[in-house]
Parts: structure tokens; C-alpha cells; sequence
């Protein structure tokens, strides 16, 4: 058997098996990055020199008062660098400025023996600034067309013609916040020579290879003579793609300035003032409906906050512009996108990629138009779904669109809602100061990098002689599972049990030229690269043991440790004896997968193509009730139905759902970024720098009930073991949660009444929302 997607019988594929640290994180014996380097000698400590502005020119810098402090051995500038002066892969992020471009931006950085003496020697090193102006807001970006990268622009149809054939047009303009990563481990990288002279970094990042290559050109090496390690992460979740680059190639230069291992760890403060969110967008539109509902066109612009320099804004629009549409089929499209250039740390990877706020765009505008149509929200929705046959704005198939319309209908049973409806309804009609809501959203997300020379991935299996396994591969883990899962697929590809299986952590020098572990591809891209390598040596074990069984090697089965002729269990070989066998006849035993996904194709500038290797569908059903008095409000109940294709791990993607549910609401309701847009000395600078004023979703923020389910029957064909992936398609789940504020807001109005609600809806903007509505009930009443 060596279909991708065909699984034998008895493999650990589809088992609900916990993940593969969980002990080690529990019990506090996993390691991360910053505890690598304790057991070395004359470790040093890096710490920032932190502007004080969001944008200024340096006019001056002396490092020399900080070399009196004790403990303080190296300050390291631009002036340090042999290579080149630049950590971002567009050539726009200076590592060590003559321009600062954010408040809290590192200027430089002070080595010294403790991390205390660090600190003091960047308070004492003296710097002159010429403050220069900032544009701090994405409103004010947009007025003085403050402007970076590209501007593409999804057309189909002619928009122009289908708003004039729309029996109903609306326009309007909605604003949406960004969201701060806050993985529960900081950026952190400790750097040493070896004694050839080779750069070993250990780095919390998400793409060691591109993390190699930022460091290589810092330090004018190839490389080859560099080598980048991730044990794993504590979270990730976009923001260590292409942030940590920044931090190993410092870490990385102070060891090749002083002969010194060198490690940095962000703390909090600094992590939260230093690294991108998820992008804030804004977004101006005019749509088209027909006397049934029916969407005909929509015409938009959408800006996007990128902060500094672009990092990945580029991308992160495209994808955007790829999930608007989001689980609708709108036949005349033209949305423009742009990136604007604001004075703010570089906004980066965010899980959803940029597809989370397309997608709440489009959800935004149907709930807004729902009641001009007259019509229900969960009606509209549906009569707008994706067909068998209709393609996307941007040209590719909807494969498999009926399964929407099957997880929508399957789902509205499973949470009885109709019943619940006709509770909530009664609920409000007899309460005066409390309300709820109840809403559903479709979820259609596609999976694959819109890259496509991304789309590949290698791995490097070994069997050993006494039967044992070892597997490398280029996906990263930060908490997601991913080695968990290639552990699955090792052991099933390989008809073994998990238990003879072991992972080495992710290096540069096992598996080169990776691509990041993100776009929730690791599982795809990295189980098609280990499953290749294991059936490249089950081939070669197959003949081995087809000579000892006199069968055709075809006729060979590996199944839980033990290799028979099909049909004859009982005369089977040990695993571990046929493998002593295969070596004494000089079988190689090892080999180099490689996985690259097939049919896909992308026209970046015509924003035309099948960038996608399919879609994954989900729905949710959400149950709110708002407090009148104070805007408060609690998650009753959440109901799931999610395509994850054939589970290749079904605990490990319970949790996935479950936990990208979550950090989405807390994006929509609850996590508030805010800027200091004053005048004063403060302008610029973050002003939730901290757990105690940015607000993240806690336990509190749970629902009381829920309820995730997988869609059964879902093999996807094509892809490793028949599964899907499950990374990011979970976050827009959540916008449910937002729309059941929303109805329960329009309850303490008059009927009709259709409620603006902010993003996020925090618990304050949803009670200025109440007031909206309640003051157009005094209106109503009073004509």
C-alpha cells in the first residue's frame, strides 16, 4: 500500500493518543531555548537599548559609559556587523538602526556577565535623538496614503454591472483590532562557536532555515557553517516565523564578537513592545444583493496596519483577499488591498494568516444587511453558500462544497436550535435588564502556503539495527501536536508500534531548506516527507523478507512489529529480527523523504490560480447572555462541527479546535491593543505592555458547555493518511461569538433594529452598543 491517503489496518493513525510532551510540560522537565544555557561556562546575557520614540533619526550614540559598568563586556552596534546590517527578508529591517521607526524599537545591545549588568549598562549608554513625525493610527495612514509594498486586487465579473443589477445595494466601513501572540514563552535564542568556528543557535522559531539564513548574512558566513536548532516552542502561533531572525543573529554575532556563548530572552514588557501582532485592517464596501438575497457583487477596499517595515504584510493580504469570499459565492468581486506603513512594531503571522479578518469582513456585512433584507442571519448565510461547481473569486474549484451546506444542517440538529431559538426568544421577551443571543457561522479556509515554492518538506528516517526508529523532519512543535502526529505516521508507515519510535528535535543540518512551520501545513507537508522515507525503507525490507517468506514482495505486510505474507499472521518475522536480517545483507536502512503538494498554482499579480490543496469547512453555533447594566457578558454554550478529513490524531485535534476557538473569541471580544496617540512623551509606546492591561481569555471566558464533534466520513484524498489540517481553519469559528452579541445587543432594541457592533467587542463596546439599541427603542416608541 502506497497511496498518500490509504491506511493500512492496525496503524497508530486515528488513534486518540496523547500528545508526546505532555508529561515533560506538566511535570516542568520540558526544556525550551532559555533552558539550554545554564550548564554553559561564561555564558553572556544580551539586553536591549529601547527608543524612547516612535520615529527619530541618531544623531548620536556612545557606548562607553556602559563598558564602566561591572560585569558589562561588549556593547554591540551596527558598526559590529561583518555581513550585512539586516534581519528581514525585504531588506527593510535594519538590525541595528541609524533611524528608529517604533517606540521601544532596540537601538542596541549590552553583553555582559549577568543579565542585572546587562540591564544597567543599556540604562548608562548615552544616545541623542532628532524626533522626527509619526503616523501612529491606520486612519491616519490611509489620509496621507502612507503606503508599503503592493496593491493587489481580486476581480471576477465586472462589479460595476452587478451592483447595478442589485435590487439592494448597502455600503458601509467596518474597523477591526489586531491581537498580541502572548505564547506563553518569549522570544529567546542562545548562540555558541564550535571549535571549527561554526555558529550552533539555539532558537525558539518557527523557520530555522530562514532563521540560518538571517543569520549567515549577519555574519557574512554561507550557510553551511550554520546551524539552527528548535527543541520546541511554547507557542508560536504565526509570531515566531520571521521574528526570532532578529534576536539569533544578535545572540549569534555577540558569540563570534567575544568567544562566548551568548543568550537572549526577551521578558514580557520587552517581548510585547518589540514583536508584531496580528495585522489591525480597515475596510470600506458597497455590496449587492437580489430581491431573494441572493449576494451579486461587492466592491472593497481593505487597509491593513503592517507597522514599520512589511515583514509578512504582503502575504497576509493576499490571503486576505483569498478568504473574503469566505463560504459565499459572490459573482462580481473587486477588492483592492493594501498595507499601510504606520510609526508600530512590523505586524506579522498571525494564526488565520490575514483569512480571519477577510472572512470577518464579508460575516460583518451579511449581519449588517440581514435586517434591510428582512430576512434571518442563519438564512441568509445558507442561501449564499458555495455550490457544487462555482469557483472562487480568484478562480479555483470549491472541491467538495457540499460538505458546508452538510456540517450547517448537521450541526443546527446536533445543537437543537431551533429549540433553543424559541428558549432564547422567551428568555428575552420576560427579561428587561438581561439578554441572549444565539448565532451560527460557516467556516471555509484554505490550506496550503500561497507560496507556492513553500509547499515542501523534507525528513530523514533511520532504522537501526535492533529495530529502533529515529525520524528528523523539517516541522517545528510549539504545543500543536505536530510531532505527536508524525510520530503516528512514522509508526504506521512503518507497521511498528509508537513505542519503537523516537523524534529528534528540528535542525538545519538534518533536514535543510525548510519551509516554516505555519499555514497549517506542518502536518501535510512534513507526514508526506516521513511517510516517503518510511515506505522507501518498508520497500527495501519488503524484499528482504519476501526472499525468508517466498512470497512477492507486494505480498508482504508490516503490521504492529511484525511482517507476514498476507493471509499468514502466524508465520510471521519480528520487526527487529528482520531488520538484523536486512543489515547482514547490506540493506540500507535509512532514507531522505521529500514531499512537494501537487496542483497547485498561483499568479501572485493577477491574484489568479489554485493556491490551495483543498478546504477545510467547519461551523459553530454560539449562546451569549449580555448584562444591560454593564456590557458583561458569558458564553453559555458552543457547538462544533469541524472537517478535519480522516483525524490523523483525534485528541491532538480536539484541542487544536478547541484551543483555536478560544484564542479567537479573544480576539473578537475581549483583547484590546491600544497605542499612546497623545502628544506627550509617551506618544507611540504600547500601552498594554502587560497581562495587566492587555486582557486574554481565562477560564472565566469559557463556555459552560462544549461541544466539538469531527465530521465522520471525511477521507481527503491526496493528503497524508486522508486527514486535514487543523492549525488555524478553528480561530473563525469564533466569529459565532461575536454575532450571539450581537443578536442579544439587538434584543434590548425594537424589533428590526440592527445592531453596529465594534471589534473587539469588549464588554464596554458592547455596552455602548445596548445603548445604540436601546435608545432606538425610546425612538420607536415614540413615533
Amino acid at each position: 500500500m502506497t497511496s498518500l491517503h490509504e491506511r493500512p489496518a492496525g496503524g497508530a493513525v486515528g488513534e486518540a493518543v496523547p500528545h508526546e510532551s505532555a508529561a515533560l510540560h506538566v511535570t516542568g522537565a520540558a526544556l525550551y531555548t532559555d533552558d539550554l544555557g545554564v550548564k554553559l561556562a561564561w555564558l553572556l546575557h544580551a539586553w536591549p537599548l529601547q527608543s524612547p520614540l516612535p520615529h527619530a533619526k541618531i544623531v548620536a550614540l556612545d557606548p562607553a559609559p556602559a563598558l564602566e559598568i561591572p560585569g558589562v563586556v561588549r556593547v554591540l552596534t551596527g558598526s559590529d556587523v561583518p555581513g550585512v546590517n539586516d534581519s528581514g527578508v525585504k531588506h527593510d529591517e535594519p538590525l541595528f538602526p541609524s533611524e528608529v521607526m517604533f517606540h521601544g524599537q532596540a537601538v542596541c545591545w549590552v553583553l555582559a556577565d549577568t543579565e542585572d549588568a546587562a540591564r544597567l549598562g543599556a540604562e548608562a549608554i548615552l544616545v541623542e535623538y532628532e524626533p522626527l513625525p509619526a503616523v501612529l493610527t491606520l486612519r491616519e495612514a490611509v489620509e496621507q496614503e502612507s503606503f508599503q509594498g503592493s496593491r493587489p486586487t481580486l476581480r471576477r465579473g465586472d462589479v460595476q454591472a452587478g451592483l447595478a443589477q442589485s435590487a439592494h445595494v448597502f455600503s458601509g466601513e467596518f474597523e477591526l483590532g489586531g491581537q498580541e501572540h502572548f505564547y506563553l514563552e518569549t522570544n529567546a535564542a542562545l548562540a555558541y562557536t564550535d571549535e571549527s568556528g561554526q555558529m550552533f543557535v539555539q532558537s525558539s522559531t518557527q523557520h530555522p532555515s530562514e532563521t540560518q539564513e538571517i543569520v549567515a548574512h549577519v555574519l557574512g558566513l554561507p550557510s553551511s557553517a550554520v546551524t539552527v536548532q528548535c527543541l520546541r516552542m511554547g507557542g508560536g502561533f504565526g509570531g515566531k516565523e520571521m521574528q526570532p531572525h532578529g534576536f539569533a543573529a544578535v545572540a549569534a554575532l555577540g558569540a563570534t564578537l567575544t568567544g562566548r556563548p551568548v543568550r537572549l530572552r526577551l521578558n514580557r514588557t520587552q517581548d510585547l513592545t518589540m514583536t508584531g501582532k496580528r495585522h489591525p485592517y480597515l475596510a470600506r464596501w458597497t455590496v449587492g444583493f437580489d430581491d431573494s438575497g441572493k449576494l451579486l457583487a461587492l466592491q472593497a477596499e481593505v487597509y491593513s496596519d503592517g507597522g514599520w517595515s512589511l515583514d509578512l504584510s504582503e502575504p497576509v493580504m493576499a490571503r486576505t483577499l483569498c478568504h473574503v469570499d469566505n463560504a459565499y459565492f459572490i459573482p462580481h468581486v473587486e477588492v483592492r488591498g493594501t498595507v499601510c506603513r504606520t510609526h508600530k512594531t512590523s505586524q506579522t503571522a498571525f494564526r488565520g494568516f490575514g483569512g480571519p479578518q477577510g472572512m470577518l469582513v464579508t460575516e460583518d456585512i451579511l449581519s449588517r444587511c440581514a435586517p434591510k433584507l428582512g430576512l434571518g442571519r442563519e438564512d441568509l448565510r445558507r442561501r449564499n453558500f458555495y455550490r457544487a461547481g462555482q469557483t472562487t473569486p480568484y478562480g479555483q474549484p470549491v472541491k467538495d462544497a457540499d460538505r458546508m451546506e452538510t456540517i450547517w444542517d448537521t450541526l443546527l440538529v446536533r445543537s437543537d436550535h431551533a429549540a433553543r431559538q424559541a428558549e432564547v426568544s422567551a428568555f428575552n421577551a420576560s427579561s428587561a435588564h438581561r439578554k441572549r443571543g444565539l448565532a451560527v457561522t460557516p467556516v471555509k479556509f484554505g490550506i496550503s502556503f500561497n507560496f507556492t515554492s513553500y509547499n515542501q518538506a523534507g525528513a530523514l528516517v533511520h532504522v537501526y539495527k535492533d529495530g529502533s526508529v529515529l525520524i528528523n523532519h523539517g516541522g517545528t512543535e510549539m504545543g500543536q501536536g505536530l510531532h505527536t502526529k508524525m510520530l503516528q505516521v512514522a509508526a504506521t508507515a512503518l507497521g511498528v508500534p509508537m513505542g519503537a519510535v523516537r523524534l529528534a528535535p528540528t535542525r538545519t543540518d538534518k533536514v535543510p531548506n525548510t519551509s516554516a512551520t505555519a499555514a497549517s501545513s506542518g502536518a501535510d507537508l512534513n507526514g508526506g516527507a516521513v511517510q516517503n522515507a518510511c515506505h522507501q525503507i518498508r520497500g527495501r525490507l519488503a524484499s528482504v523478507a519476501a526472499g525468508r517468506l517466498g512470497v512477492h514482495p507486494d505480498d508482504v505486510r508490516f503490521e504492529a512489529g511484525q511482517v507476514f505474507a498476507i493471509g499468514h499472521p502466524e508465520n510471521g518475522l519480528d520487526f527487529a529480527a528482520l531488520v538484523h536480517h536486512a543489515y547482514m545483507e547490506r540493506t540500507q536502512l535509512w532514507a531522505a523523504g521529500f514531499y512537494r503538494t501537487p496542483g497547485l498554482h498561483w499568479d501572485r499579480e493577477a491574484m489568479q490560480g489554485e493556491p490551495f490543496k483543498y478546504f477545510a469547512y467547519g461551523a459553530s453555533v454560539s449562546e451569549v447572555e449580555i448584562d444591560g447594566f454593564s456590557g458583561a457578558y458569558t458564553l453559555r454554550r458552543v457547538d462544533i462541527l469541524h472537517d478535519v478529513g480522516d483525524s490523523l490524531s483525534p485528541l491532538i485535534d480536539l484541542g487544536q479546535i478547541e484551543g483555536g476557538f478560544v484564542q479567537g473569541a479573544g480576539w473578537l471580544t475581549l483583547e484590546d491593543l491600544r497605542w499612546d496617540t497623545s502628544q506627550g512623551k509617551g506618544r507611540g509606546r504600547l500601552a498594554t505592555p502587560s497581562a495587566s492591561t492587555y486582557k486574554l481569555p481565562s477560564f472565566g471566558e469559557m463556555p459552560e458547555v462544549f461541544r466539538v464533534g469531527l465530521l465522520e466520513r471525511a477521507t481527503e484524498t491526496g493528503v497524508v493518511y486522508g486527514s486535514k489540517a487543523v492549525g488555524e481553519p478553528p480561530i473563525m469559528l469564533a466569529i459565532s461569538v461575536r454575532e450571539a452579541l450581537r443578536t442579544a445587543v439587538e434584543a434590548f432594541g425594537p424589533a428590526g433594529h440592527g445592531a453596529e457592533l465594534a471589534s473587539p467587542a469588549t464588554p464596554e463596546a458592547v455596552f455602548w452598543a445596548l445603548q445604540e439599541a436601546r435608545q432606538a427603542l425610546v425612538v420607536a416608541a415614540d413615533d
